[in-house]
């Protein structure tokens, strides 16, 4: 073989494990912002649950204009998403989901706290 051809061949494999290596990054950063994505989706869900809860009449199971008494489905408290936990208080309930994907940090996993109230819902990130 001429050196030309030697020289054709190494630029070749450098191109191609600069675009594996580029690959495995863009993977990785989709996996998190799935996984938080799917975290936030699933506190939205029990959020949801939490209000109808505070709204209900007690007659028909619900906590009749607060939150006290109100928990995590155990159905729901775990998922192939991740976990969840509820603290519960009278006015709010504060949602804390902790995700399967390691977030940025590279150290912890994904994580987003949601507080419900009786007619909002604010959600915080972090380690996105």
């Amino acid at each position: 073989m001429g050196q030309q051809q030697l020289l054709l061949i190494v630029l070749g494999v450098i191109i191609v494990g600069i675009a594996v290596v580029v690959g495995i990054n863009v993977f990785t950063a989709s996996s998190i912002e799935a996984n938080r994505n799917a975290v936030i989706g699933d506190l939205t869900n029990l959020a949801s649950m939490a209000q109808q809860y505070y709204r209900k009449p007690t007659a028909l199971g619900g906590g009749n204009q607060t939150f006290t008494g109100w928990t995590v489905p155990p159905a729901l408290a775990s998922n192939a998403n991740g976990g969840y936990t509820a603290s519960v208080a009278a006015q709010a309930v504060t949602l804390t989901g902790t995700g399967t994907e390691t977030g940025n940090d590279g150290s912890n996993n994904v994580k987003v706290t949601m507080i419900v109230a009786p007619d909002s819902i604010t959600s915080t990130t972090i380690n996105n």
